[in-house]
């Protein structure tokens, strides 16, 4: 299991205790894993009416070594199709023989709604990982400050959820954004865990009491008022936060206009309802782009792009299917051997460097530098 003394000022003790040698890891990576696992369903817990926790432990009996904060990439077979998203483990590394993924149920989503509607104990799903890079490993903080909303709570709770686990005291502000009250996931537990813990302090914002006539709680979005309120020194905290691309967008405005350092802000790279990230962005250019042609040797089949794309993005526009993920360069799912030609591949951790020796790419942060040919 990866060392989470630096995380949580963890005694040594207490570490040695929770290691384990033989775990469900990345290979001595923390963020690297491209094996492929089967979990067994053991429960499932309705979290609100649209939100529900998969329990799940892995076939082989292994524990699940992971940092609180870092997710998995489910493969689910969909009416005959094979199709993959990332979930954040929402337990607690403390906990490895049960690991669990909380999924909120999107309209339109492939993925939840099957889960939604199929996964029940006993069932069993494939699944990479884990991988990530959101974690509290990449910024120990003697104060931190968690911000959420809707089911961008699940890092985050990872996180609150080992720090009490090890039976520590840290001083953290977790503040929630909902719909509605009845939105509000985990909202017993994160009370029952503010009493166990004093520093621990906990609030919730909903954007309207929905049926509960008597919620006590403020109503609207969060704003730098109500943050002052809640947590006077939000300046000098590490801030963590998970939610819609939007939310994040305004938590990181609203934060600057408060004076917090962009420097000391961490937010989740993909769209936790959803279980996708977006695309790299190109980067920007005054010149014309070159256009490349990118063969496939297993398939025949051939397709052009311009430099400025990302040769995953490329595939998709040209119908040849490539198993995919996180889309940042950091679950390793598009992992292909490139056997002729260049790229230029900017990955956060989902590759190792023995495979980059041997001519893998991550085609979701890969843009050619030359014609191509892949093993696909």
């Amino acid at each position: 299991m990866n060392s989470i003394e630096g995380m949580f000022d963890l005694a040594p003790e207490a570490e040695d205790r929770l290691a384990n040698p033989r775990t469900w890891e990345s290979g001595g990576h923390p963020w690297a894993s491209n094996e492929q696992r089967t979990l067994t369903c053991c429960r499932v817990v309705e979290e609100t009416h649209d939100v529900k926790s998969f329990q799940f432990r892995v076939g082989d009996g292994l524990p699940v070594g992971f940092e609180p904060g870092q997710f998995v990439t489910v493969s689910a077979n969909v009416q005959g199709q094979a199709v993959e998203r990332c979930y954040t483990i929402s337990s607690a590394p403390t906990r490895p023989w049960l690991v669990s993924i909380t999924v909120k149920r999107v309209p339109g989503g492939i993925v939840s709604n099957w889960l939604h509607d199929n996964m029940k104990p006993g069932s069993l799903l494939r699944a990479y990982g884990p991988a990530g890079t959101f974690t509290p490993t990449a910024a120990p903080a003697i104060k931190s400050l968690y911000l959420s909303a809707g089911s961008g709570i699940t890092p985050l709770m990872s996180m609150t959820r080992a720090s009490l686990d090890l039976g520590l005291d840290r001083d953290v502000v977790f503040v929630h954004s909902a719909r509605t009250p009845a939105d509000i996931i985990f909202r017993n537990e994160l009370q029952r865990l503010a009493e166990l813990s004093p520093r621990l302090r906990t609030f919730f914002v909903c954007e309207g009491p929905g049926e509960q006539a008597d919620w006590q709680g403020p109503i609207g979005r969060l704003s730098l008022q109500l943050l002052s309120d809640w947590a006077p020194d939000y300046a000098d905290r590490e801030v963590f936060t998970c939610g819609p691309a939007g939310y994040m967008s305004a938590v990181r405005e609203l934060l600057r206009a408060g004076g917090h350092d962009p420097a000391r802000y961490h937010q989740e790279s993909f769209d936790i309802a959803a279980g996708v990230a977006a695309e790299p962005a190109a980067p920007e250019s005054d010149t014309p782009q070159d256009t490349f042609t990118v063969k496939l040797a297993r398939s025949s089949k051939a397709f052009t792009m311009n430099a400025s794309e990302t040769v995953l993005a490329a595939a998709r526009k040209a119908g040849v299917a490539v198993p995919s993920s996180c889309s940042q360069g950091i679950c390793g799912t598009c992992k292909t051997k490139v056997l002729e030609g260049t790229v230029d591949m900017k990955h956060n951790g989902g590759i190792r460097d023995r495979e980059v020796l041997k001519g893998f790419r991550l085609l979701c942060c890969s843009r050619p530098t030359s014609n191509l040919v892949l093993e696909l």
